[in-house]
């Protein structure tokens, strides 16, 4: 059974973060960042998946207890150092996917936690490799249309009709649904938060 040494708080609104955790039996519960993510990075995929992480920790630690852990996290898909967020609308999803098709990209999520009480936070960066498979437009289209790319960046679920699209995964596949599993509960382990697992 696992024994936290202290509440934890999942800042964030996804429900996939929320679903990995429950997975692994790790009790929490929910708090939703109120922040505004921007249209572009400003940075490199890891920076930036960093500073969204930090921002959303931020804003949620403020809110809860004093002794409550607050764990974030953000994920960026990344093609040629450009940084994917979620698409705007279908137009832009087609987009991405069109440069994704039949080649590599990088999934990279920053995982973060800190208590409101303490200066100190503990963070993790994971990269995963993911190559799609070609796929014709009208495949795209049909994936598209689907609307389950809508609030995933790169435009995607690998959980879902997206693994259609991959061909091969190199590294952590919860990072690519967006909370990478061992690295979470490392992180836990570290803060001194997980006591025993599972």
């Amino acid at each position: 059974m696992t024994v936290l040494a202290h509440s934890l708080v999942l800042g964030s609104s996804s429900p996939r973060r929320a679903e990995i955790l429950r997975t692994l039996g790790v009790p929490f519960r929910l708090e939703s960042p109120r922040i505004e993510e921007p249209r572009a990075a400003r940075r490199s995929a890891p920076a930036h998946a960093i500073e969204m992480a930090c921002a959303k920790l931020d804003d949620v630690r403020r809110r809860v207890d004093p002794h409550e852990v607050v764990l974030a996290a953000d994920t960026v898909v990344a093609v040629d150092g450009d940084v994917l967020g979620k698409p705007v609308d279908d137009d832009e999803a087609r987009r991405m996917l069109a440069c994704l098709v039949g080649r590599d990209h990088e999934v990279w999520t920053a995982v973060v936690a800190a208590r409101r009480d303490d200066a100190r936070i503990g963070q993790r960066i994971v990269r995963t490799r993911v190559r799609f498979r070609p796929a014709m437009p009208e495949e795209i289209d049909g994936y598209v249309a689907t609307g389950e790319g809508r609030d995933k960046a790169g435009a995607y679920a690998l959980q879902g009709l997206g693994m259609g699209l991959v061909e091969s995964i190199d590294g952590c596949w919860t990072n690519v649904v967006g909370l990478p599993a061992t690295q979470t509960l490392s992180l836990l382990r570290e803060m001194n938060v997980l006591l025993r697992w599972p």
